[in-house]
C-alpha cells in the first residue's frame, strides 16, 4: 500500500520574548502600534502537515509520496525528507517564492504574535494528482491535508474521479472554508481526521448533524489529546482508545500528525482499527517528548515497550513482528 500525502510544506521560526506583550502595549496607542521585541531564543524547525505525516510514514517504511508546493529554499529540506524515506519527486518547487513560513514569538505568559507566509503554497493548485499517479503508480490512498483550499478541493475531486480512497484531514483550514467546500472535502472520505475542536467546527461548517456526517464517511477519527482518540462509524458504537501516557511532555506540536502516520501505517498493514490507533497514539507520545515535529527517533523496542505498558502484553506481542522488522 502506497500513500500520497498532500498538504502544506513549511518552515517554522519560533522565538521567545522574555517579557510580557501586555506591558508593551499602550491602550491609547493601539491604532499606531510600532513595536520590536528582543527575543532571546530562536528555533527553526521543519514543518507543514503533509511533510510531518510523510516523515512519519517514511520512518515506518511506507515509502510515502509527498505532494505539495515548496520554494526556492527547499533543497536542504528535500534532502532531509529523502534521507528519511519520503518520495519528494512530486513536490512542486517554485522558481520565485519561498517555502511557506510560520514566524511566531511567544512571551512568558504564553501569549503569541505570529505571521504565516503562504509563499509557494499558493502554487499548490497547479499540481495535478492524476499526472503524479501516472508517473509514480496509482496510490492506494490519498490523504488531503491542510493546504491552499483550491488545491485541497482539486486533489479531493481528482482522487474520487480516479477511484482512489481519500483520507480527509482539513484541520486548520476549516475556518477558511464555506459550507459547500467543507462538504466536498469530507463527503465520501474513507477516513476523516479531526481534533475535538475541529470536529465541532466541521459540523458547523457542513451544516450536517453528527449522524449525517457519519453516514457520508467511512470512519471518523477524532484525537482527544491526553484522553486518547475516538473512532466512530455509522451504526456502531464509537471506539475509545486511551492515549499512551507520559510525564515528559516537551512540545505538543506535531503529535496529531504523528498519530496520523502511525494510524495510516497500521491500516496499510491491514491491522484492526484499534491496533492501528494504538500505534498512532504511541507515535504521538514519542513526538510529545521531543522538540520539533520531525526531530524524534523511531526506535522499535521503545514503541513496543510503550504499547506494552499502555495496552498490555498481548497487544504488544501482536504488533512486535511488524515493528521489530523496522530495525
Amino acid at each position: 500500500m502506497r500513500i500520497a500525502v498532500t498538504g502544506s510544506i513549511a518552515t517554522d521560526h519560533l522565538m521567545v520574548f522574555p517579557g510580557r506583550f501586555a506591558e508593551q502595549l499602550l491602550k491609547e496607542q493601539l491604532e499606531r502600534v510600532s513595536l520590536s521585541f528582543l527575543a532571546d531564543r530562536l528555533e527553526v524547525r521543519r514543518g507543514g502537515v503533509a511533510a510531518n505525516i510523510a516523515f512519519g510514514l517514511g520512518l515506518l517504511r511506507l515509502d510515502p509520496i509527498l505532494v505539495g508546493a515548496a520554494g526556492i529554499d527547499f533543497a536542504e529540506y528535500d534532502t532531509w525528507l529523502r534521507a528519511n524515506g519520503v518520495d519528494t519527486s512530486s513536490v512542486q518547487v517554485s522558481d520565485t517564492l519561498h517555502t511557506a513560513r510560520f514566524v511566531c514569538t511567544t512571551d512568558e505568559d504564553q501569549n503569541q504574535i505570529a505571521t504565516f507566509y503562504a509563499g509557494a503554497m499558493a502554487e499548490a493548485p497547479r499540481i495535478d494528482l492524476a499526472t503524479i499517479a501516472e508517473r509514480t503508480g496509482r496510490p492506494t490512498l490519498v490523504l488531503v491535508g491542510a493546504d491552499d483550499p483550491a488545491a485541497m478541493l482539486r486533489h479531493t475531486a481528482t482522487a474520487h474521479r480516479l477511484g482512489i480512497p481519500v483520507a480527509a484531514d482539513p484541520s486548520q483550514q476549516l475556518a477558511r472554508l464555506d459550507r459547500e467546500q467543507a462538504r466536498q472535502l469530507v463527503d465520501q472520505a474513507q477516513w476523516l481526521f479531526t481534533n475535538e475542536y475541529e470536529a465541532a467546527l466541521l459540523l458547523d461548517r457542513t451544516g450536517w448533524t453528527e449522524q449525517q456526517l457519519l453516514g457520508r464517511v467511512g470512519t471518523w477519527i477524532t484525537t482527544l489529546g491526553e484522553a486518547g482518540v475516538s473512532l466512530a462509524r455509522s451504526g456502531a458504537p464509537a471506539l475509545r482508545i486511551p492515549a499512551v501516557p507520559t510525564d515528559m511532555i516537551t512540545d505538543p506540536t506535531g503529535a496529531g500528525d504523528a498519530f496520523r502516520s502511525g494510524f495510516l501505517a497500521g491500516t496499510a498493514w491491514q491491522w484492526p482499527l484499534e491496533q492501528a490507533a494504538r500505534l498512532g497514539c504511541a507515535l504521538a507520545t514519542t513526538v510529545l517528548e521531543s522538540v520539533g515535529t520531525q526531530e524524534y527517533k523511531l526506535i522499535p523496542p521503545d514503541l513496543i515497550a510503550r504499547i506494552d505498558r499502555a495496552y498490555g502484553h498481548d497487544v504488544a506481542r501482536a504488533v512486535e513482528p511488524r515493528l521489530a522488522g523496522l530495525s
